[in-house]
C-alpha cells in the first residue's frame, strides 16, 4: 500500500467508533466483586522449564524465553527489567517484538558500545522473534546507551517509539537512585524511533520533550504523538507531539515539531488526580510548551529538572494527573491510566509518591477533544496500581499491575467489567517484581507479557479466548 492511500485509510478506521466507543464508564459496577470472566486461577507450570511463574485459568498455557542473562543471537547479554512491549506481525505466523530495558544508571550501555546513543547508560530496546508459543528465532539489542526505557508505543509505519523516564545527564543532580550523572555523556529525558528492520539510529526527538516520559500512542488520522508523563514524586501530565511531517508520509518521526499539553476547558490546573464519579467528562484544550528542551546550568536538584518542562504546561493552565502511565489508541480513543489517580480507599493505606488513590483509567476523544474517566478503583484488590496497557480485538483492555501485593493482569471490558486473567508467582527475593509490556501477537492467538524483576524475562500465553472476554 503506497503511503497516500495508507493516510486515506487510517483516517477512515479511525472515524468509524461512535463517541467513547470500547470501555464504558464502571459505574456502580467498579465498587462490585471482579467478574471471574474465564473462572478461577489455578498455577500453570512454564512450558519451558517446568517453574511456576504464573496463576492462569483452565486451558490456559504459556512460555518463558529471553531472561535476563540469557545471550542474544550476537553473543550479547540479555539485560534485566523487561517493561513495555509492543508485537509486529513476522514471517509465517511469527511476532516481532520491540522490548524496552527499564536499566537505570550509569552502568554501561549493553550490546555493541560504538552504536549506543551514551555508552555509559544501561537502559535500551532489544528486537526478537518469536513464534506464537514463544519460542525464539532471533533476537538481539536494537536500541542502547539510553536510560530507563519504561514503556512507549508501536507506530502503524512499522516502527516502536521507546520513552526514557528520566531527565538524567551530566547537568542534572543525581536522581533517588544514587547513580552518578557525572559519568553520563549524553542527556536523557527523550524518546527514540526504532525500526523493525534495523537498529535504531540511536537519535532523539528533541521537540518531543525531555521530562518523565512513559507511553507512546499514535494517532494515524493527525500524525499526533500522544505521550504520558510518570513524575513519581509530583504532578504529571498528558501531553501531544505534532510532528513537521505526518509521520506515516515522511516514514520515521521527525524532530523539530510542536509539544503539547492537555487542559480542561474553563478550569485553569484541573486536578484530576482526585476521585471523582466514573463517567465524568471534561471538554479540553492544548497549551503549547515553548521550552520543551530544557537546558540547565548549575547542576539544578533532579527534583527540579523532573518539572522544568510540566511547571510550563501547567502554568498555562494544563491539567493535573498522578503518575501517567500505559496508553494505547483503539479506533480514535486513546485510554490512559493513572496510576495512583482516584481516593484513597477505606481500610487501603495511600501509596508513596503524588497521588493517593489505587488507579484510573482515562480515554480520550481524538476527534471531538472530550476526556473521560471511565474506571476507578474502588480499593486495591480489585486495580492494584495499574501500569502498562494494551487491547485485545474485542475492546477490552488488559491492565498490568504494579502494585503493594499480589500482581495481575486484569481486564476491563467494554461494559466497565474488571475481572482477573492471571496472577504473578511471587519472586522469592524480588518483592518489586510486576507484569508489564502486554501486547497480543498478530491474530491475537497469543498475548505477550514481561515479568518486570531484576532476572525479568518475555512469556507468551495462549489458550482459549474465546470464552471469556478478551
Amino acid at each position: 500500500m503506497d503511503r497516500r492511500r495508507f493516510i486515506t485509510s487510517v483516517v477512515a478506521a479511525a472515524g468509524v467508533a461512535g463517541p467513547f466507543a470500547g470501555v464504558a464508564c464502571a459505574g456502580a459496577q467498579g465498587g462490585a466483586k471482579p467478574v471471574r470472566a474465564y473462572g478461577p486461577l489455578r498455577p500453570v507450570r512454564d512450558l519451558r522449564d517446568g517453574e511456576v511463574r504464573l496463576h492462569l485459568p483452565d486451558g490456559f498455557k504459556y512460555r518463558s524465553f529471553s531472561p535476563a542473562g540469557d545471550r542474544f543471537g550476537d553473543g550479547s547479554a540479555v539485560p534485566g527489567r523487561h517493561d513495555g512491549m509492543a508485537a509486529f506481525a513476522g514471517a509465517k505466523g511469527s511476532a516481532v517484538l520491540v522490548r524496552n530495558h527499564e536499566v537505570n544508571g550509569p552502568v554501561g550501555a549493553f550490546g555493541d558500545k560504538g552504536r549506543a546513543y551514551d555508552p555509559m547508560a544501561g537502559g535500551g530496546t532489544s528486537t526478537l522473534q518469536v513464534t506464537r508459543y514463544g519460542e525464539v528465532i532471533k533476537s538481539g539489542p536494537s536500541l542502547s546507551g539510553t536510560m530507563m526505557n519504561c514503556s512507549g508505543g508501536p507506530m502503524s509505519w512499522g516502527a516502536w517509539v521507546t520513552c526514557e523516564e528520566t531527565v538524567n545527564g551530566p547537568d542534572v543532580g543525581n536522581d533517588f537512585s544514587g547513580g552518578d550523572n557525572s559519568k553520563l555523556t549524553r542527556r536523557h529525558g527523550y524518546i527514540f524511533e526504532v525500526p523493525l528492520d534495523r537498529p535504531a539510529a540511536a537519535r532523539p526527538i528533541r521537540s518531543a520533550g525531555r521530562f518523565p516520559h512513559e507511553s507512546a500512542a499514535f494517532d494515524p488520522s493527525t500524525g499526533a504523538i500522544y505521550l504520558t508523563e510518570d513524575n513519581f514524586g509530583f504532578p504529571s501530565g498528558f501531553y501531544r507531539y505534532l510532528p513537521p511531517k505526518h509521520p506515516a508520509v515522511a516514514g520515521r518521526l521527525l524532530d523539530g515539531g510542536r509539544l503539547q499539553m492537555l487542559a480542561v476547558k474553563g478550569a485553569k490546573r484541573k486536578d484530576l488526580s482526585e476521585g471523582q464519579e466514573p463517567g465524568t467528562s471534561y471538554a479540553t484544550a492544548w497549551v503549547d510548551i515553548d521550552d520543551p528542551d530544557p537546558r540547565f546550568t548549575g547542576t539544578p536538584s533532579n527534583d527540579e529538572a523532573v518539572q522544568a518542562v510540566g511547571r510550563q504546561g501547567r502554568a498555562a493552565g494544563a491539567a493535573i494527573f498522578s503518575r501517567l502511565e500505559g496508553a494505547i489508541n483503539h479506533q480514535g480513543t486513546v485510554y490512559f491510566v493513572s496510576t495512583q489517580g482516584g481516593a484513597t480507599a477505606s481500610g487501603d493505606t495511600p501509596p508513596d509518591g503524588f497521588g493517593k488513590g489505587r488507579g484510573q483509567v482515562w480515554a480520550y476523544e481524538t476527534w471531538s477533544g472530550r476526556l473521560k474517566l471511565v474506571y476507578e478503583s474502588p480499593r486495591s484488590e480489585v486495580l492494584d496500581l495499574p501500569d502498562n496497557v494494551t487491547v485485545s480485538r474485542r475492546g477490552t483492555l488488559v491492565l498490568c499491575e504494579d502494585g503493594d501485593g499480589a500482581n495481575y493482569l486484569r481486564g476491563l471490558s467494554r461494559a466497565g467489567e474488571i475481572f482477573d486473567f492471571c496472577r504473578l508467582e511471587p519472586i522469592p527475593g524480588d518483592a518489586g517484581a510486576e507484569f508489564a509490556g502486554s501486547t497480543f501477537g498478530p491474530g491475537g492467538h497469543t498475548l505477550y507479557a514481561n515479568i518486570q524483576a531484576e532476572h525479568g524475562m518475555s512469556i507468551a500465553i495462549w489458550g482459549p479466548w474465546e470464552k471469556g472476554l478478551f
